[in-house]
């Protein structure tokens, strides 16, 4: 078994999850997405709110995919807004 694998499937016990139910594969490219699009330290913050957004029954069928989409267009949404400040 891969660390990965392993990893998950540990995580999913601990958390009482069944790892069937988790696409950890969409979930690893929208992390990508965010990471490369956005800021590496808005992928793992990204993740945790769609969890919580899931877990309250919030996030809509295609959160996943809007999210992606955010991500892969974060430099031109952001392009007259977004300073270093």
């Amino acid at each position: 078994m891969n660390v990965l694998n392993e990893w998950t499937a540990l995580a999913c016990k601990e958390l009482g999850i069944d790892p069937a139910a988790v696409d950890r594969d969409l979930i690893l490219d929208l992390t990508k997405e965010v990471a490369h699009g956005v800021a590496r330290p808005a992928a793992p913050l990204t993740a945790y709110l769609l969890g919580l957004a899931q877990g309250s029954g919030s996030a809509p069928e295609d959160a996943v995919a809007k999210l992606i989409t955010m991500a892969k267009n974060w430099g031109e949404a952001t392009a007259e807004t977004l300073t270093d400040d």
